[in-house]
């Protein structure tokens, strides 16, 4: 999670608005991957084109998609997991 001051999101929030009814509004997550990649991808490119292409940056850059990626799943997939390991049985350690 990327833990910024609430004065930090109310900045950003309302930037964000207008993305987030866009995404949202679409009917499933399904088939808007590409808009979702060229968002980011987008955001990556700017922040290149400001601060310079070099190892430190793209380092700096995939670090961050990197913790992204590693939040989402432990925030959400590995809840969802578990559930469905309770729901489902367990496919590990199990002898059936």
């Amino acid at each position: 999670m990327p833990y910024i001051t609430k004065e930090g999101r109310e900045v950003l929030l309302p930037e964000l608005e207008s993305l987030i009814t866009e995404f949202t509004g679409a009917d499933s997550i399904q088939g808007n991957e590409g808009n979702f990649n060229f968002v980011v991808s987008t955001l990556i490119n700017a922040m290149i084109e400001e601060h310079g292409l070099s190892y430190a940056n793209v380092n700096s850059l995939v670090g961050v998609l990197e913790c992204i990626k590693l939040e989402l799943y432990r925030r959400i997939a590995v809840p969802y997991e578990d559930l469905k390991i309770i729901q489902n049985g367990d496919v590990y350690g199990s002898q059936n």
